[in-house]
């Protein structure tokens, strides 16, 4: 092992890397409320008693490694050969009730395949992502927003989570999609049951029926949305590969935006940087998400791979089929690369990099971006109704997420929506 050139100028001992594949100690819980309570403070922790590779328990009895070194991470982001996110042979030892199963099991889509076949998923997504009117996605956010907060605008008080975040970014989504409400209602149960881990399976049976009737809905009457172009795409995509498509999308495009715009706000409410900007400030709230896409990323660990032979990285023996965990909030806070400058920086991996780079950032951008100005442009008088460390941090391993925003603002008139 050798010493690196900032260590040995600085005069500190290497780090003694422990080695996932021969851990009989303790592995770090990344699932407990003391983790999700204070995940910073623990990344430092694991860096000074492991380096880059960490041995973590994504639940009880469910081994990883997790990577926290960012160079590391992007070595592994951008080498599929050896690791590879195709889960199969990982998951035949684990059990069906697993309460991660769901967010990590195989599935026909690009982000759970390798080789030809994540080549044939990702190019059927990108040809439907591409074509999203972006400028068209102004008009529908705002058409979205006003009556959400219309709902609150008069009570003096909201929780920004659930009366704002989470529907505008389920109904925004639905739109691209194409999506009714009554199937729409069926998918947001669904997924809460899966990122939640509680009754997950049942939550992945009631989400797969709903998009199987919305895939043959639109089989039947295709219209200008990302699921009619994902069916008429030249993949010749069957139901069963459909259904895992809107898995995903549904997957990437609710939660971790919710958290997205969640946790930006919590970030101009409370930074002085910021906060001065709901009244004029010079900060923006672009500047704000890059600020908040580094420190806490909505999906703090996930891009995962499962190497298909023991390998040698970093001085570390990884296992073979088992998970490999990119932990995009550690590795966006790296020493090694933070400067603590994040504005116009868009080296973060909140993202991911490589082949699984996220297709669809650019609406995720906005999606957000819009949805906060809305907000503050109705209500820039916005303040947390609670002092920050009375907010509690909802615990698991993948996601960086409140369980509510509670905020207090002087009462208010409906806005007109147009």
């Amino acid at each position: 092992m050798t010493t690196s050139p900032h260590a040995a100028a600085a005069g500190v001992c290497p780090v003694p890397h422990g080695s996932p594949i021969h851990t009989d100690g303790p592995r770090v819980p990344l699932y407990t409320e003391e983790f999700a309570a204070g995940p910073h403070a623990a990344y430092r922790q694991m860096r000074r008693k492991y380096g880059s590779m960490v041995p973590v328990e994504l639940s009880p009895g469910v081994p990883a490694t997790l990577v926290i070194g960012y160079h590391t991470a992007l070595r592994i982001l951008n080498d599929p050969e050896h690791f590879p996110a195709d889960p199969r042979t990982w998951q035949q030892h684990v059990p069906g009730e697993c309460p991660i199963l769901p967010m990590l099991e195989w599935r026909p889509n690009a982000l759970r395949s390798a080789g030809l076949e994540h080549t044939r998923y990702r190019q059927a997504n990108l040809a439907a992502l591409t074509e999203v009117d972006l400028h068209a996605m102004h008009a529908t956010i705002e058409r979205v927003a006003i009556p959400l907060i219309n709902a609150f605008c008069a009570d003096g008080a909201a929780d920004l989570i659930s009366q704002y975040a989470f529907p505008l970014a389920f109904a925004v989504l639905n739109e691209m999609l194409g999506c009714p409400a009554d199937i729409g209602q069926q998918v947001a149960t669904g997924m809460a049951a899966i990122f939640e881990g509680v009754n997950a399976d049942k939550g992945n049976a009631m989400l797969t029926d709903a998009l199987h009737e919305l895939t043959t809905r639109k089989r039947r009457e295709p219209g200008d949305d990302i699921v009619s172009r994902l069916i008429g795409h030249a993949a010749g995509l069957d139901d069963v590969e459909m259904i895992h498509q809107l898995v995903t999308l549904y997957g990437a495009g609710i939660e971790p935006e919710q958290n997205l715009i969640v946790n930006t706000l919590l970030l101009m409410l409370t930074d002085d940087r910021f906060a001065g900007n709901l009244l004029g400030g010079s900060l923006s709230t672009r500047d704000a998400l890059d600020e908040v896409l580094f420190t806490d990323p909505p999906m703090s660990n996930y891009c995962v791979s499962y190497p298909r032979q023991p390998i040698l990285i970093d001085n570390t023996w990884l296992p073979a089929h088992q998970p490999v965990v990119i932990s995009m909030a550690a590795c966006n806070n790296d020493p090694a690369i933070d400067a603590g400058d994040y504005t116009d920086n868009r080296s973060h991996l909140a993202w991911s990099a490589g082949p699984h780079a996220c297709p669809a950032k650019s609406a995720a951008y906005l999606i957000a971006q819009d949805a906060i100005d809305q907000l503050l442009d109705a209500l820039p008088e916005l303040r947390l109704a609670v002092s920050v460390d009375q907010l509690t941090w909802r615990p698991g391993p993948f996601h960086r997420a409140l369980v509510s925003l509670p905020v207090t603002f002087p009462k208010s008139p409906p806005l007109n929506l147009y």
